[in-house]
């Protein structure tokens, strides 16, 4: 058998053992390729040289490859070295059961069917996979921190069942939880690890095996001649009647099934809300701690006159918006054209005329404006008492100056007559 510090496939390096048994042994390890613990499972030279043994430990090893199930350990992988084959498996980390009954001595008849009712339904998934663990033992069943029941040793067991008891009067496998058939090396199938999980479920709430004392033949032995003695009378009927079934020597008189046997231990607890954590060496809901307030810092002066600024720099386009739309000085917005005020007349004898607007051209008698703007027509409306300024200067024959503006002609202040009254001028 390997040492410490022994490294398989130069991958699982053995770290220290855990248990023995007729098989091999059973060592923590770690992976060192992928860097994660794991369980080691070592097979004796003479078993794993048997090639039929070989053959159904490889078919265990795939067939537990594919199960997912909270209560079954994991297979990794499997391989032989030249001191025989190995499995590796997930490491459980918790306390096995057979370690709490040896500290408390008996266990509770509601934590006892808690633990069934977990342990059954691991073995129902294990069943349904064409698989027979044939070794259920108080230490091959691992407690978790938090309850969970964890079945482990998988592949020894049945390679290990499957050995005949010779003259060598050698029981591979352990006597004190072997179901009558595996002993009369009959047939075993599912029935047989209810069996061995109703001697466990015995052992709890007794504190003891059904059977012991003796070499491990005879205590197998009893197990197909003798009655164990009854549990304790202080135990719930449905509790015993449970147990009492389960330890029945024909199959056929056992649960149906795992999943069966995990429904009547659920209803022997009566309902317990609690049932699920009667196991648990730890609370199921750890209590947090309140956060403190989270501090926030003060907001640097560059984030605080953030916003003030961002509403003046606002406030100062929104302004200068409105200025534009009223002054338009850059001519984007169209106005409506507006008449210019007229300017002052030149005093009298003035010899510079006033720049208001062009002489006007009259054709046919009627005066038109230059250039005028379109679709504007333009009035002209006489202002009492001011004279309207002349565009241009002409001597008349008398020498005295005359204003022509748009067919209204002026001699003196205060004179005027409207255009068109007087015959038309001809040119």
């Amino acid at each position: 058998m390997p040492d410490a510090g022994d490294a398989l496939n130069a991958r699982y390096r053995l770290d220290d053992r855990i248990a023995a048994g007729g098989m091999g042994e059973v060592w923590r390890a770690t992976d060192t390729l992928l860097g994660r613990p794991v369980a080691v499972k070592m097979l004796l030279v003479e078993h794993a040289a048997e090639p039929t043994f070989q053959q159904r430990f490889e078919h265990e090893a795939r067939a537990m490859a594919t199960l997912r199930h909270p209560g079954v350990a994991a297979v990794y992988d499997y391989g032989t070295t030249a001191g025989g084959a190995y499995l590796v498996l997930a490491r459980i980390d918790g306390q096995p059961l057979e370690q709490r009954i040896a500290e408390r001595g008996r266990l509770s008849a509601s934590e006892t069917m808690a633990l069934v009712a977990q342990v059954a339904g691991a073995l129902q998934a294990v069943h349904r996979a064409g698989i027979v663990h044939r070794d259920v033992t108080p230490g091959n069943l691992i407690i978790e921190p938090d309850g969970n029941v964890v079945l482990v040793d998988f592949g020894v067991a049945r390679s290990a069942l499957s050995v005949t008891l010779t003259g060598t009067r050698n029981v591979i496998g352990t006597a004190c939880y072997m179901a009558p058939e595996q002993v009369a090396k009959a047939t075993v199938g599912p029935a047989a690890d209810l069996y061995a999980l109703g001697a466990v479920a015995y052992h709890c709430l007794a504190g003891h095996p059904p059977f012991e004392g003796g070499s491990p033949v005879s205590i197998a032995l009893r197990h197909v001649t003798e009655t164990p003695e009854p549990l304790p009378a202080d135990l719930p009927a449905p509790v015993r009647a449970l147990v009492t079934r389960a330890l029945a020597k024909d199959p056929a008189d056992r649960h149906p099934s795992a999943a069966a046997l995990a429904t009547a231990a659920r209803s022997a607890l009566g309902g317990d809300p609690d049932a699920a954590n009667l196991l648990a060496t730890e609370n199921a809901t750890v209590a947090l701690q309140a956060a403190p307030s989270p501090v926030i810092p003060d907001r640097p002066p560059r984030t605080r006159f953030l916003l003030p600024i961002l509403a003046i720099l606002l406030a100062a386009l929104s302004g200068a918006g409105a200025v534009a739309l009223v002054s338009d000085p850059f001519g984007w917005f169209p106005t409506p054209a507006t008449t210019p005020p007229a300017s002052p007349a030149p005093p009298s004898g003035s010899a510079f005329p006033s720049p208001t607007s062009p002489p006007s051209r009259t054709i046919s008698g009627t005066p038109t404006a230059e250039n005028p703007p379109p679709g504007r027509p333009r009035t002209t409306r006489p202002r009492t008492g001011s004279r309207r300024p002349s565009p241009s200067l002409t001597s008349s024959p008398s020498g005295s100056p005359s204003t022509t503006d748009g067919g209204t002609t002026s001699e003196g202040p205060g004179n005027s007559e409207p255009a068109g009254d007087g015959p038309s001028a001809e040119s």
